[in-house]
């Protein structure tokens, strides 16, 4: 039976304020709250909020045989949880349908990935104990930040346990082959893929209410045709988005809601199902490898890393942040964890882009990428010597891994002896206890003892008496 994998994105961008290089050593808040509460408001109204309350609507209706798919980042529920509490307040009124599966994904929405393997570990996995958390089970599937993959990151990703990875079907990659199938990592094959089918995502995410588009207007049952005319043997439609476009780049005057409250129903006369990703990659079998020597993404006609790595200014950036990812992973500051987590986000190095593409950049307060760039190396300027002030710079890291894991052994040994400590004074007391104890007895069969011999003594005496007496 054919099926829909309905997938949708929520992350929300951190905003950095302007930041003058005279700034560095002095100011060490890097965020413009104002813009960070207004964007988040806004697109939590005209968005996620009615788009949730149809999806929720959408499960109801169908007597539960809808399903979807989320990933929420780290920095994204941060966020909410702080300006848009009603946010999470249907996020689980969803999850307690039973019919929505929440994904794993980097806690930064960053592109640890493609930098460095342990800072991307436990970023996916701090970010799936708040999934499990939030939403009470632990993430069987992953999708990287913007759908970034290639063979190595699926092979960390499947080291992770993970049984299932989203990722873009780009046709550089697929070539001849058909998105609809699941497919496995070249490296371990006991990581499935699914691939999106950008064209049918792209309809409703990009194109739904331009006029100029040869398909407009589109409908559900035209939608859902499409669907169903492919090739019967093609059982797997991947349909993956932002959920911001839900009212945001198809604002809901387009009847965008409608259009997909219309979906299920229209799916249901055809005989298609839809289903969560855990459910696709537990019942199919995979077809083929997917080979990807190179990473790939969702993000322009390229689909790969370069509207984020495509310049000079982009690297520049990207390998300075990372040149202190050692250090930050060893420390345990919370301020320099948090900044960390923000001055990751991609959209940071998606504002340096000089590329030309046909979906529109808003680059926030930045004029230009060169705007962009300056202001954010001033900040990973102070960053950077807040990370080298926790530590000596003229250690390296792996002299300062090694100093760092003695110490961390020393308060081992030390905690260790503590408990043994503690077992031996909670043994000594127990003895002393029963010395006590057992003191307290010898003195009491001693006193009766004692008691009894009086008793004895008097005894004689009492008969003399009673003699006398009779005579």
């Amino acid at each position: 039976m054919r099926t829909i994998c309905l997938y949708f994105e929520i992350h929300q961008i951190i905003h950095l304020k302007r930041y003058r290089f005279f700034d560095i050593g002095i100011d060490h808040y890097y965020y413009d709250d104002y813009a960070n509460e207004t964007s988040i408001n806004d697109v939590a109204e005209r968005s996620y909020i009615p788009a949730l309350n149809t999806l929720i609507e959408m499960v109801k209706n169908s007597g539960g045989a809808f399903k979807v798919a989320f990933s929420i980042s780290g920095v994204a529920l941060e966020q909410l949880e702080i300006y848009a509490p009603a946010v999470i307040d249907l996020l689980h009124q969803l999850n307690d349908t039973g019919c929505c599966e929440f994904l794993a994904e980097p806690y930064s929405h960053g592109l640890s990935s493609l930098a460095n393997e342990d800072c991307f570990k436990e970023e996916v996995m701090r970010q799936s104990a708040k999934m499990k958390q939030m939403f009470g089970k632990a993430p069987k599937v992953f999708r990287n930040s913007s759908l970034i993959y290639n063979d190595e990151i699926g092979a960390m990703v499947a080291a992770l346990g993970f049984k299932g990875m989203l990722t873009e079907g780009a046709k550089h990659v697929l070539g001849w082959k058909s998105p609809h199938y699941v497919y496995h990592c070249s490296m371990n094959p006991n990581l499935k893929l699914l691939l999106r089918d950008f064209k049918l995502s792209d309809d409703i995410s990009l194109r739904f209410s331009n006029s100029e588009w040869n398909e407009y207007p589109l409908f559900a049952d035209k939608y859902i045709n499409w669907i169903d005319a492919l090739p019967q043997e093609e059982q797997v439609i991947n349909i993956f988005m932002e959920l911001s476009a839900l009212g945001m780049a198809q604002p809901l005057s387009s009847n965008i809601l409608e259009f997909l409250k219309a979906l299920p129903y229209c799916a249901k006369e055809k005989g298609i199902t839809f289903s969560t990703p855990t459910e696709i990659v537990t019942k199919l079998k995979s077809v083929s490898q997917l080979d990807v020597p190179y990473p790939m993404s969702w993000v322009d006609e390229e689909r790969d890393t370069s509207c984020w790595l495509g310049n000079v200014m982009q690297r520049e950036a990207f390998n300075k942040l990372y040149s202190v990812a050692e250090r930050v992973h060893l420390c345990d500051d919370r301020r320099i964890k948090q900044d960390w987590d923000y001055l990751q986000a991609s959209n940071n190095f998606r504002f340096m882009t000089t590329k030309q593409s046909g979906v529109g950049l808003n680059r926030g307060i930045y004029e230009s990428p060169f705007d962009a760039f300056t202001n954010y190396m001033n900040i990973l300027g102070d960053f950077i010597k807040r990370v080298d002030s926790l530590y000596p710079v003229d250690i390296d890291n792996e002299e300062l891994n090694a100093l760092l894991t003695t110490i961390q052994n020393q308060g081992t040994e030390i905690e260790e002896l503590h408990k043994e400590l503690a077992k031996a004074q909670t043994k000594l007391e127990k003895i002393k206890a029963a010395e006590k104890k057992e003191g307290k007895a010898t003195a009491k069969s001693a006193a009766e003892k004692t008691a009894k011999a009086k008793a004895s003594a008097k005894k004689p005496a009492a008969k003399k008496t009673t003699k006398k007496a009779a005579e």
